[in-house]
Parts: C-alpha cells; sequence; structure tokens
C-alpha cells in the first residue's frame, strides 16, 4: 500500500475539442490501432520467396519498422475533402460539406526555395487542442512508414505545455493531376509526445572501443542467426 502511494502518476496526454465537435469529428487513436491495411495483409514470412539465400521474412517481422509506425497518436481530417490537383501540382483546389474549414493556403513567399516548389504550401484544420505535462512537448509528423500518395504534411515540434490551443497543419499536395477523395479520419499526422530534456543529450563522437566492436559484431550475428531476436532480447532490455 506504502509503495503505491509513493508511486509517480504516469505523464498523460490530453485531446480537447470544442463541445459541439464531440462525437462529430473523429477522435485521435493510438498510431498502434490504425495500421494500414497493406501493412496488416502482408504476412510475416513470404514463403513464396523462402530459399537458401532468403529467409522470406517481411518487414512485419521488422521491430524497428513497426514500432516507428506504433508511436504516439494518429490525427485524422475532421471531414471528408474532395481535393482537385492540376497544371502538373501548381494548383490545389479543395472542397467540403463540413461547417468548418478544413483546408486553407499559406502564401507561396512564406516557404520559398523549399525542395516542394512549385508545389504551393496549404494547409489542413485540426480541431484538437494537444495539452502535455510541464517539459514535454510534441512531434508532428507525416504518418511513418505510410506515404499515402496524395498530400504530405510538414514536420514540426509544438511545446504543447504552454502552447495549448488548436495546430493546424501544413502539407503539400503531391498526387497526380486529378480528383481526389479524402475520407474523413484519413489520417493527418502522427502526434509523438517526448520530454524536452532527453532530446538535449550531449554526444561523444570517437571510434568504437575493442570491448564495443565485440558486442556490435555479436548482436548483429545474433540478429541474423534468429528471426525475432530483437523482439524477444533487445526490447527486453527497456
Amino acid at each position: 500500500m506504502a509503495l503505491a502511494l509513493l508511486k509517480k502518476p504516469q505523464p498523460r496526454l490530453t485531446f480537447l475539442c470544442r463541445k459541439e465537435d464531440e462525437g462529430v469529428i473523429p477522435a485521435p487513436v493510438r498510431a498502434k490501432t490504425a495500421l494500414p491495411d497493406w501493412f496488416r495483409k502482408l504476412p510475416p514470412v513470404d514463403a513464396a520467396h523462402v530459399s537458401p539465400n532468403n529467409s522470406g521474412l517481411t518487414v512485419k517481422r521488422c521491430m524497428p519498422f513497426l514500432d516507428a509506425m506504433a508511436a504516439g497518436w494518429v490525427i485524422g481530417l475532421a471531414g471528408t475533402v474532395r481535393m482537385e490537383i492540376s497544371d502538373g501540382g501548381r494548383t490545389v483546389d479543395c472542397g467540403w460539406d463540413f461547417d468548418r474549414t478544413l483546408v486553407s493556403n499559406h502564401a507561396s513567399h512564406q516557404v520559398a526555395g523549399n525542395p516542394r516548389e512549385p508545389l504551393p504550401p496549404c494547409k489542413f484544420h485540426n480541431y484538437w487542442t494537444i495539452r502535455t505535462p510541464p517539459g514535454w512537448s510534441c512531434l508532428f509528423v507525416p504518418p511513418l512508414n505510410r506515404p499515402n500518395g496524395v498530400f504530405e504534411v510538414v514536420s514540426g515540434v509544438v511545446d504543447t505545455d504552454t502552447y495549448q490551443s488548436e495546430i493546424h497543419f501544413p502539407f503539400f499536395a503531391t498526387g497526380e493531376d486529378g480528383l481526389h477523395v479524402l475520407e474523413r479520419g484519413t489520417p493527418l499526422v502522427q502526434v509523438i509526445p517526448f520530454r524536452r530534456e532527453t532530446s538535449d543529450l550531449d554526444a561523444d563522437i570517437r571510434a568504437e572501443r575493442e570491448a564495443e566492436g565485440v558486442v556490435r559484431k555479436t548482436i548483429l550475428r545474433k540478429t541474423l542467426a534468429a528471426d525475432g531476436w530483437y523482439r524477444k532480447f533487445a526490447r527486453a532490455q527497456r
């Protein structure tokens, strides 16, 4: 009982919407519950490609790949958007039937010289406010390892412990010319909370010592020798 009282409460993320939006706009979901269909259908081992020189393992057995996709939360589109891309991507027109703005435009001079030129910078409107405990921020990235072929959100970090208001998501339309229908709930961003102090670690940059080289080689050989070694042993040390 005494130990339970001494245990620190787990830091929590809070998503807030306006009262009239509750039950209307899609709620954020844990990223691990929003894995794309192609990944869910992929077998762990592709028997058709098993050979003496090929284990047949697919990316479904790659824990670093899966951990990236499963990290944090995903915020989806509040309502269905019809996106018309034309002129080789230079023109983007969007329409929707929702009673709030879902897409707007940024001025091109704000990102002059960016690698996506001449694609115009646009912005998805988000109606969730994110609050984190003191010292915590959120990294916003395109949903990891799941490009949609139509748009790509620009990454950013927000100090959500002090900026407690709605955050909108700049993006570039990357799809082919034509009409693209983005359904309500389409994943827009992956939200990964992190404690800011952990991002300020100093670094040692040097050649490895002999003992460090032995560890590196041993881990590599164990990984190659046993399917799932990383899952069973490396992650168990966390």
